[in-house]
């Protein structure tokens, strides 16, 4: 990981990858248990046991809450993320001190064993340790919002980035729809409780911002190697 001075209140990139370029997930059971595990391991105070008490309707109400849990206490914002099949992009708000060491700690690991126990492997799951960069201004931001909820969905559309900018309308109501990414929930497709959406309203482009920067960068306005894949490698 860059050592790099987290504090509460700063906003970082996170990005996670498999080992040797290897998936992360293999069917949809290990993409959905991602969801879960964005939204309920984000809490100092979950018990131990928190699988057992979390219900099917619970899932089904956008991940409720359990409400006989103590109070929740956040160790970051989420303020978008993706899920691709050998690595994963968060975009976070540090809420508590070391939160977010803390929490990918238990992301990750949780992650890694369940991976092991399920497919009986006992190999390392993840690459290495995560890899952050604090986002020092707006501009960067909206970048980034653009880069891990559009770009990195695109690429999973039926012929990738170069159908996607062939068919722009098409590939964006498919991104829209695109259930492990936050895009979904920007949109109003889904009213979860994994992203932070009153940290979004705050600082977020619209989805009008975000629909526009995605036809420049898919129209070439934008240099993809100095504005988006810069962005995934540079950290």
């Amino acid at each position: 990981m860059r050592k790099e001075p987290f504090s509460v209140g700063s906003y970082v990139h996170v990005l996670k990858r498999g080992t040797r370029g290897m998936p992360i997930v293999r069917d949809e059971a290990d993409r959905w248990r991602f969801l879960k595990l964005l939204r309920y391991l984000n809490d100092e105070n979950v018990p131990r046991n928190w699988e057992r008490d979390v219900s099917p309707e619970d899932i089904r109400f956008g991940y409720r809450r359990p409400g006989h849990w103590p109070e929740a206490k956040p160790y970051v914002s989420i303020l978008a993320f993706c899920l691709m099949d050998n690595h994963f992009h968060l975009l976070l708000r540090e809420n508590t001190e070391n939160g977010i060491a803390r929490y990918m700690q238990r992301l990750c690991t949780s992650m890694a064993l369940y991976y092991n126990t399920k497919y009986e492997e006992n190999g390392t799951l993840f690459q290495g340790a995560y890899k952050a960069r604090t986002v020092e201004d707006d501009e960067y931001l909206q970048h980034l919002s653009t880069y891990i909820q559009v770009k990195n969905p695109f690429e999973l559309y039926d012929g990738g980035i170069q159908r996607a900018r062939k068919e722009f309308a098409a590939a964006w109501e498919w991104a829209l729809q695109y259930p492990f990414a936050s895009l979904r929930d920007y949109s109003g497709n889904r009213r979860g409780s994994i992203v932070d959406h009153a940290a979004i309203q705050e600082i977020m482009p619209t989805m009008r911002d975000l629909h526009a920067r995605a036809q420049s960068f898919l129209s070439g306005e934008l240099d993809d190697d100095e504005e988006f894949i810069r962005i995934a490698i540079d950290i």
